[in-house]
């Protein structure tokens, strides 16, 4: 029987009922260790110097030194899910690298999306890039082969060494560098839109000068993707 794998994470809340809330949800998850809990960025960073951590939890509203200022002095940050009271953090935040935003108050139904979408990440195995033509690719996983085809292509989104591709039928995680599916994509039917985007010119419903909408979804243009954006003939 297979062990189930632990994660180590830290809670890095300066509102005492905020941080029970979030305590008590990690604890209904088994796979979960706790080994801090932080009013201040001083002692989470103190934490981190001597521990493996896989998982922060992190608010961003935090005293002396804000969440983003903290994550910044990071050199290997480990997945982080945000927890805050503000939407706009949530917007700034595409400038890192986090798994998830979870505005308060937190549901645990909430809670269970953005740990789960954490757990694929941890979990994702690297991935090898099979056949590529004009209708599909194959992604090689181990012993286990996806075929993609790619007009069912939504988007592709960059985690770090990670991307995840989202279809009409299923998302699928993996350990590759968005470059090197942005190099197999043709460029007449996917752009690249940011450096953690990539989409499909046939899905986008509609688009502005920062953001494109594909699925209901929104997704932010970076800067240095503006003026191919502008390009674009739907």
């Amino acid at each position: 029987m297979e062990t189930q794998k632990k994660y180590n994470c830290i809670i890095i809340e300066d509102e005492p009922i905020a941080a029970e809330i979030i305590e008590n949800y990690i604890l209904q998850n088994d796979d979960l260790i706790i080994i801090g809990k932080c009013a201040d960025a001083v002692h989470a960073a103190n934490i981190l110097s001597f521990n493996k951590v896989d998982l922060l939890f992190l608010d961003m509203n935090l005293p002396v030194v804000k969440g983003f200022e903290f994550l910044k002095k990071l050199k290997d940050p480990p997945f982080t899910i945000v927890t805050t009271a503000y939407q706009e953090y949530a917007l700034k935040g595409y400038e890192f690298d986090i798994v998830d935003y979870l505005m308060k108050p937190v549901s645990y139904e909430r809670f269970q999306i953005a740990l789960n979408r954490f757990r694929h990440l941890a979990e994702a195995e690297e991935a090898l890039m099979g056949v590529v033509n004009s209708e599909y690719i194959f992604l090689s996983i181990r012993k286990k082969q996806y075929k993609i085809y790619l007009e069912d292509i939504y988007y592709i989104e960059s985690f770090r060494e990670y991307i995840t591709v989202h279809t009409k039928k299923e998302s699928i995680t993996v350990k590759m560098p968005i470059s090197k599916m942005e190099n197999m994509l043709s460029a007449a039917k996917f752009i690249r839109i940011h450096k953690s985007y990539i989409v499909s010119l046939k899905k986008i419903e509609g688009f502005s000068a920062g953001e494109i909408i594909i699925n209901n979804k929104r997704l932010p243009i970076g800067r240095t993707y503006k003026n191919t954006i502008k390009e674009i003939k739907i």
